[in-house]
């Protein structure tokens, strides 16, 4: 089984294209990783996302282990075998879901204490469980427990939360290089060849973001994201403090921006270093009539598209724009059908992996500054109520 191995091919500025090599295959840098919260992608099927030429997904580790749990996963084969896809996964620690629950959870030293949103049951994620979690899903990419904070937050706050989460951090490795020598506490591990990623912590101050950096850098891991970020600060903030972050990690591991965003988002943080990206926003605003098009975003609901026979986008050859007007797609929407939901979905995830794919051919050539400016102004041209 290949061993994770992150290999950086050329540069254009702070922009990097790469590629890194996993169990389960290879994935090209930057990279967009469709979510798969419960092992699947919402509103299409694998082969869909396979098509659409997606090399990674990323799977929802607190959800993962509620329902149906992570031992009966790994009875299953691991979480590969159980869903039916057979490329890379990146499994998240389901730190951000449980500090998501506010009022439902109790924050340590030791972990996190939650109540289950499904049937108020208590459960305790620490670092080593978050850990043992992820081994017997076997992903390729498992991340570390982190203490995820609220915006906004005082120095004080970011500086104690960022500092646990180095201790944490310390503590998964310590247990994930455990569970790679020796059978510990019955855990099944169904990926010997897993990779884990620290996260950078620290809010919105650099000099907190530089020590995290730093002292997770010391602990190694295979690759590092940044994280607690996209939680609502304004996005020039989050421009800067990911560039800055980016450019503290290590030239030859690959970067993560958790939760971003937007396709500027991606293209704006590939020009600052940025390798790695996920988020929901193409699946849930496909859902909701939000399509992302190569003129900007576009409303399906709105009543100017009722007797509209062009494609969503005619510059792009999607499944959905080749076979389906704006007049249709309205249709199946206001109608409540299912297949809105998923030719929406199929086009918003092909915009993005198109993007990514433009991305890194502009970076090999060397053009990516030209992309950057041409792919920004025509986003800007439509606004999300048009």
């Amino acid at each position: 089984m290949l061993p994770f191995r992150f290999t950086l091919r050329s540069t254009d500025g702070a922009a990097r294209r790469g590629e890194f090599a996993t169990p389960h295959g290879v994935v090209q840098t930057p990279a967009f990783m469709p979510v798969g919260t419960q092992g699947a992608v919402k509103a299409i099927l694998h082969r869909d996302v396979e098509e659409l030429g997606a090399e990674i997904i990323l799977g929802n580790t607190y959800h993962l282990f509620l329902r149906p749990g992570d031992e009966l996963i790994a009875r299953r084969g691991g979480l590969h075998r159980f869903i039916g896809w057979n490329r890379p996964i990146l499994t998240d620690s389901g730190g951000y879901q449980v500090f998501s629950l506010a009022s439902r959870r109790v924050i340590s030293e030791e972990g996190a204490d939650f109540q289950s949103h499904l049937d108020g049951s208590r459960h305790l994620l620490t670092p080593e469980r978050a850990t043992d979690i992820q081994a017997r899903l076997g992903s390729d990419i498992a991340m570390v427990l982190d203490e995820c904070l609220a915006f906004p937050a005082t120095r004080e706050a970011a500086a104690a939360s960022m500092t646990r989460s180095v201790r944490w951090a310390q503590r998964s490795r310590e247990r994930l290089a455990l569970l790679r020598t020796s059978a510990v506490d019955g855990v099944t591990v169904s990926n010997p060849g897993q990779a884990q990623f620290g996260i950078v912590q620290g809010g919105l101050f650099q000099d907190l973001r530089d020590e995290s950096a730093d002292a997770t850098v010391a602990i190694g891991f295979e690759g590092y994201a940044i994280g607690g970020l996209s939680v609502g600060e304004p996005v020039d903030q989050m421009y800067a403090v990911a560039g800055d972050t980016a450019r503290r990690l290590p030239v030859d591991r690959p970067r993560y921006l958790m939760g971003a965003g937007t396709p500027q988002d991606l293209v704006e943080c590939v020009a600052r270093g940025v390798d790695m990206f996920d988020c929901v926003m193409p699946t849930r605003h496909a859902r909701n009539g939000q399509l992302f098009t190569s003129e900007g975003r576009l409303n399906i609901k709105n009543a100017r598209y009722a007797e509209d026979d062009g494609p969503l986008d005619p510059q792009c050859g999607c499944y959905t724009c080749r076979h389906h007007s704006r007049a249709y797609l309205r249709h199946l929407y206001l109608a409540g059908e299912m297949t809105a939901g998923a030719l929406n979905t199929l086009h918003n995830l092909s915009f993005y992996l198109d993007t990514m794919r433009r991305i890194r051919d502009a970076i090999a050539f060397r053009t990516f500054d030209i992309f950057r400016q041409e792919f920004l102004r025509s986003a800007s041209r439509l606004s999300p109520d048009s």
